[in-house]
């Protein structure tokens, strides 16, 4: 079949390849579902507790105690980028080739290394950005009572880097079970524990950020040590003598520091610009959207965990029909996944925003352009992935450094026109060009497509899951109070969802990966399977 849809087979197989071929797609697919299974069940786990959290802190804290926050975090993002050197990533690409090769001397010398560098370094950091505190909090965002903050943001600025580089060196080593555990689960209910005693006391927003530094004291010390625990002892750091860090670290970090850099400017950029334009009130509002509308691909970024490392090999062996394959599956159900979810966030923007006090409400329209920003990046997949973990990090670079240059110029003239639903569209068209040109080449480098036939069987499910969230919309509008609402709606367009998935019917290869989620939450709850029998 010609035209966009490919990877419809035309080439005859000899019954054993065809078997061969299905054992190892099948060995794949349950890797892949049940490691980023782990990390989804984290994040959402997280992300639930984090939106009530985030209801109460907009409750107790105000729009302005927000907006402070936010525009402290973008300072934090900002040189955080900087004193990553591009380490972070390396992290997760280098330890475990040295672990798994025996080379524990290389080993020893890039993680002793990049903690020294990244020590030194990010204290110079936190110090420089505390003796410029008054210029950041005046002549840049027109804060003043940011500067008595920024002493506690300088320190997470600091534990920042170290505890990022602690959580990918677990990436590298495979644990993302226990990155999870830590990171995610941990660090949040540390963060919401330590904010909700600390603001109960009277402490404010100098609670909220004190209760950040706390938290982050505690996971990097847990952090430090299981990473000790699972690195060879003869790769463990000792005050005796370090060898230089291996050569190839460098060419890799740098690249990753140039995608870091460039990445901040088009993730951050419209925050920075609404604290010079608006209030901090403005950025408050558009702060409680953005994290909504970043929890919408949750899907895509739990398989992104670990599919990346999946695509290394398949390329390094050349096994391009086998990506392709994955590929093409792997983005299909992210974005069958997401379709349901994006249509409650667009449907129940103005209750979801709600939620969060009258004063959140304006920000009903963020959430309706980010998602649709969300699900153009839900329907291209891993693209950014696929070129980084392909060797083509120098066109991911140029993409997103473009993607950077437009992203700010847009929000340079959008938002003193618009206000945040400037910077919501700005973003969101950053988000859609820079996929859209990830998608491109990726289809002309590496002859990869997402796209068959099989995409056509999401049509009548997507329309019904989007005419359910419309009509519970009206059914429930005197329905109260707003998150049951919510839960409610999500509940039920998914189930629609689903139960037209399944009269549609489904390929061999989405029966597959069906069984193997069915299989992982018979694990998690035994009790399902005896239900069954």
């Amino acid at each position: 079949m010609t035209g966009p849809f490919i990877n419809d087979p035309v080439v005859k197989s000899s019954p054993e390849s065809i078997a061969a071929g299905a054992q190892q797609f099948r060995s794949q697919v349950g890797h892949i579902s049940r490691q980023s299974g782990v990390f989804f069940a984290g994040t959402t786990f997280t992300a639930v507790l984090g939106y009530i959290f985030k209801v109460y802190l907009a409750r107790v804290l105000g729009a302005e105690a927000l907006g402070i926050y936010a525009l402290g975090m973008t300072v934090v993002g900002l040189v955080g980028i900087f004193g990553g050197l591009g380490l972070t990533w390396a992290a997760s690409r280098f330890p475990p080739a040295y672990r798994s090769t025996g080379r524990f001397e290389d080993l020893r010398s890039f993680v002793s290394w990049s903690v020294l560098s990244l020590i030194g370094v990010n204290a110079l950091f936190a110090l420089a950005v505390v003796v410029a505190r008054r210029w950041i909090s005046t002549s840049l965002y027109h804060t003043p009572a940011l500067a008595s903050y920024i002493y506690l943001f300088a320190l997470i600025i600091f534990l920042g880097a170290l505890t990022t580089f602690f959580a990918q060196l677990l990436t590298g080593y495979k644990e993302v079970g226990k990155r999870t555990l830590i990171t995610n689960i941990g660090a949040s209910l540390l963060t919401m524990l330590f904010t909700v005693v600390l603001v109960e006391l009277g402490a404010g927003l100098w609670g909220y950020i004190f209760a950040q530094v706390a938290s982050a004291v505690v996971v990097l010390i847990a952090l430090v040590w299981v990473t000790q625990r699972l690195t060879p002892s003869g790769a463990r750091f000792s005050f005796g003598s370090i060898h230089s860090p291996p050569r190839e670290m460098f060419s890799f970090a740098s690249a990753a520091f140039a995608m870091d850099i460039v990445g901040f400017l088009y993730s951050q950029t419209d925050k920075v610009v609404l604290g010079f334009y608006l209030s901090a009130r403005s950025v408050g509002i558009y702060a409680v959207a953005a994290t909504i509308v970043a929890f919408i691909p949750i899907a895509l970024q739990s398989v992104n965990q670990i599919f990346s490392p999946t695509i290394a090999d398949l390329h390094a062996r050349g096994e391009s029909a086998m990506l392709n394959r994955l590929y093409q599956i792997l983005t299909k159900w992210i974005f069958g996944l997401t379709l349901p979810l994006a249509a409650v966030v667009v449907v129940f923007s103005r209750v979801l925003m709600r939620i969060f006090g009258p004063d959140f409400e304006v920000g009903w329209v963020i959430l309706v352009i980010g998602a649709a920003g969300q699900l153009i990046n839900c329907a291209v997949g891993s693209v950014g992935y696929l070129l980084l973990m392909s060797g083509n990090e120098r066109r991911l670079v140029r993409i997103q450094l473009v993607t950077a240059m437009v992203t700010v110029s847009c929000c340079l003239v959008f938002v003193p026109r618009w206000g945040v639903a400037g910077a919501a569209v700005a973003a969101a068209l950053g988000n859609a060009g820079s996929n859209a040109w990830c998608l491109w080449e990726v289809k002309k480098v590496l002859g990869l497509f997402p796209y068959n036939r099989g995409y056509w069987r999401l049509a009548m499910p997507a329309g019904a899951a989007l005419a359910t969230a419309i009509g519970l919309r009206i059914a429930l509008r005197p329905a109260h109070p707003d998150i049951l609402m919510v839960v409610v709606a999500t509940v039920a367009v998914y189930v629609v969802f689903a139960g037209a998935v399944l009269l549609s019917g489904l390929e061999a290869d989405d029966r597959m990966i069906a069984a193997a989620i069915w299989a992982r939450a018979r694990g998690i709850f035994p009790g399902s399977q005896a239900g069954m029998a």
